[in-house]
């Protein structure tokens, strides 16, 4: 399989959970450790986007926000700028049920497709919702799209899946797969830690 790089996306400001999310715990793991562990297997590195200095000393290199407070897509764009590979996998801190086989899944597309004939692959939640913080995004493509973006002063990710060429995965096509049910709650708010907690410890929702 084609070598990709793994980024996870730490910057948010986190204003509802009211801490930083990306340090929160469930069991002996903070969020980055827990997504760390199951990007390594799949890409040649993992990075974080946000501050470096709000996690110096961390074991995982950080690359700054080029646009700062410009939310996810911003981050994406960090990402980008900082990959040494065509393609990326980025994952939003707040999404602590995702695993190394839905990593697998998502990279199998763009490995199956004919060369440079997509520029993102982007899951759909059970709700039909595109997830644009858990995908693929090729580099050559989605970098300048975005610098065009931030300068027409568009902030959204959805903007950019639909001015390139992007491949929406089923959650059909990923519900097979062991905890798929699970794979995009996300934390917001205390309560949803409360509920992950709860659904780490015991496999059963809150």
């Amino acid at each position: 399989m084609f070598d990709v790089q793994g980024f996870i996306l730490v910057g948010g400001a986190s204003r509802r959970m009211g801490q930083d999310k990306a340090q929160l715990r469930l069991g002996s793991e903070t969020m980055i450790e827990r997504l760390a562990a199951r990007l390594s297997p799949v890409t040649s590195s993992v990075t974080l986007v946000g501050s470096p200095q709000a996690y110096v000393g961390h074991s995982l290199p950080t690359v700054p926000d080029v646009y700062e407070k410009w939310g996810a897509l911003g981050g994406i764009h960090a990402a980008l700028s900082a990959a040494k590979t065509d393609w990326i996998i980025v994952i939003a801190c707040d999404l602590p049920f995702v695993t190394r086989d839905l990593f697998e899944k998502l990279k199998s597309f763009a490995d199956e497709s004919p060369y440079k004939s997509i520029d993102s692959i982007v899951p759909l939640q059970p709700d039909g919702r595109p997830q644009p913080v858990c995908a693929l995004y090729r580099r050559e493509t989605c970098l300048p799209e975005i610098e065009r973006l931030v300068s027409a002063g568009e902030h959204t990710p959805r903007a950019l899946l639909a001015n390139v060429r992007t491949q929406y995965v089923l959650f059909a096509e990923l519900s097979d797969l062991p905890g798929a049910e699970n794979f995009f709650l996300n934390l917001n708010t205390p309560q949803d830690f409360t509920r992950a907690k709860w659904l780490a410890e015991t496999g059963e929702p809150l």
